[in-house]
């Protein structure tokens, strides 16, 4: 009895009981509910289990006694209260052990119910306690992915206040951290990752992928004191299937730029015997636009800014937005990352493509709209300053995005018009140069891939290869860019803008 208590908890100790009574043995609610049930054979089933619960209820509460039989022809049922030790002191609302038995009752079988009423209360006890803890747990599970949520869409003030209630506290500024597990591992990691840190960081279960954790690290925590090693290398070392990617040091306001780095680093790492990557520096495409580049976002993203929704269900500005930067980071995984239906997506991305005049089909138009939501979340003072240029064509966002022919500029559409002016920029050529360093003259499958919207199938017809081996070329850029390229968030926006701005400057 006690070793199915420990092993097998309440569902094999009915199922021996049941074996006992060569009958039925169930656990039942005060209203006739059946909690647990089980029986020696299917004709053993009692069809009025509510009618013999409540007649043995009011039986037990009118005489105050532990245990009530009831005689049902050729059966017998036998009922014992697990909720109290003392006769009618018991709880009205306790679970109620019923045991149908055939008649004539076997010897000493009410005395091994008796017995059975003790281990059967605790097993139900802890049954009770541990669904209330994966009820908890799952409850602050979605209040931690609730904040990650509202740090990646910028709304920095109502994140710290929904964090308050939980530990350990936001730090502020931060290196942003994913860690890949292998299947079903990542339980057990974040628990390594916790004491990897002594708990300082924000562990998080990656709503989109199943198999990532995101940790939102103090800065400091990745450069501990000499001859220490950093909590991620320390995950990295301790999980032997595991992968590390790890971010610069970023404000707690940039968490979705950390993720992005993060996420790139990743992709290096899976290529490498350690398992750990650190973002290489690079600066932000968002930093090197100047003011016009924010002038031009601004302009862009106006017509999104300004939304008023037609009726109170439909989705407004803020909404939008958060639905336009995770469809960008996520692709088709917004769904999950947004708790929304594959149709609303796309009923959304469909009213953001028209109130912005952007095909968001085009790889073009999904660049324009992931850098002027990047610079609008970007602090103008950040960014690099508008040099001195009298005469220059491209000194406003209002300049048309028009090639040398006068003709729409390649990619782009007529919304987005002005993103040329943005490229052509020193600053932002400079930033081109940098992205494509790694690459230098064999970039034909890079710009091939970009071409084709980012479809390895396109992309492999073209170059005429397989699709595997296209997939393996990918593989190696990624490790080359030290940026993810296969899976989202990817770099594959920077990277049109950067193959975008070398061709203007080509042609100047």
């Amino acid at each position: 009895m006690h070793r199915l208590a420990r092993t097998g908890g309440t569902a094999e100790l009915l199922r021996w009981l049941a074996g006992r009574a060569e009958g039925w043995a169930g656990l039942v609610g005060p209203d006739g509910t059946v909690l647990h049930a089980a029986a020696r054979t299917t004709g053993a089933l009692v069809p009025d289990v509510a009618g013999l619960v409540a007649e043995g209820a009011s039986a037990l509460t009118e005489r105050g006694v532990q245990a009530y039989s009831v005689d049902t022809g050729a059966y017998t049922a036998l009922l014992f209260p697990l909720g109290g030790s003392s006769p009618g002191g018991g709880d009205p609302g306790a679970p109620v052990l019923a045991v149908v038995t055939p008649r004539p009752v076997a010897a000493g079988l009410a005395t091994l119910l008796a017995d059975v009423v003790l281990p059967l209360s605790l097993c139900l006890q802890a049954e009770t306690l541990e669904r209330k803890r994966r009820r908890v747990d799952l409850a602050e599970s979605r209040g931690r992915e609730a904040v990650l949520h509202l740090l990646m869409t910028g709304q920095l003030s109502i994140a710290q206040q929904v964090a308050g209630a939980l530990r350990p506290r936001l730090p502020d500024p931060v290196r942003v951290c994913v860690v890949e597990c292998s299947g079903g591992g990542r339980d057990e990691v974040a628990r390594v990752c916790a004491d990897a840190d002594g708990g300082r960081s924000w562990i998080v279960r990656c709503p989109v992928y199943a198999r990532h954790l995101i940790l939102v690290m103090p800065a400091e925590a990745a450069a501990p004191e000499p001859g220490a090693v950093p909590p991620d290398e320390t995950v990295a070392a301790r999980v032997g299937d595991c992968v590390v990617g790890v971010s610069e040091p970023v404000s707690l306001a940039d968490t979705a730029t950390g993720y992005r780095q993060a996420f790139h680093a990743l992709a290096v790492a899976r290529e490498l015997p350690t398992r750990h990557a650190r973002f290489g520096v690079s600066p932000d495409s968002a930093l090197v636009v100047g003011p016009a580049g924010h002038r031009w976002a601004d302009e862009l993203l106006n017509p999104l800014l300004t939304h008023v929704p037609r009726r109170a269900q439909d989705p407004g500005s803020q909404e939008l937005l958060a639905t336009a930067a995770s469809w960008l980071a996520f692709s088709s995984h917004a769904t999950e990352h947004l708790k929304v239906h594959r149709n609303t997506l796309a009923a959304r991305l469909r009213l953001i493509g028209e109130l912005l005049g952007l095909d968001l089909h085009r790889l073009a138009d999904q660049a324009a709209l992931d850098l002027a939501l990047r610079v609008r979340s970007t602090p103008a003072p950040a960014c690099t300053p508008e040099p001195a240029q009298s005469g220059s064509p491209a000194s406003g966002p209002s300049a048309s995005g028009t090639s040398a022919s006068g003709s729409p500029a390649s990619g782009t559409s007529e919304a987005a018009g002005g993103l040329d002016a943005i490229l052509v920029r020193p600053a932002v050529r400079d930033w081109a140069d940098q992205q494509l360093a790694p690459v230098l003259g064999a970039e034909e499958t890079l710009r091939t891939w970009v071409r084709c919207e980012g479809r390895i199938g396109p992309a492999a017809a073209e170059l005429g290869i397989s699709v595997p081996g296209a997939r393996k070329r990918l593989t190696r850029l990624e490790t080359v860019l030290q940026r993810s390229l296969l899976r989202p968030p990817s770099a594959r926006y920077d990277l049109w803008l950067a193959l975008r701005s070398r061709d203007l400057g080509a042609a100047a």
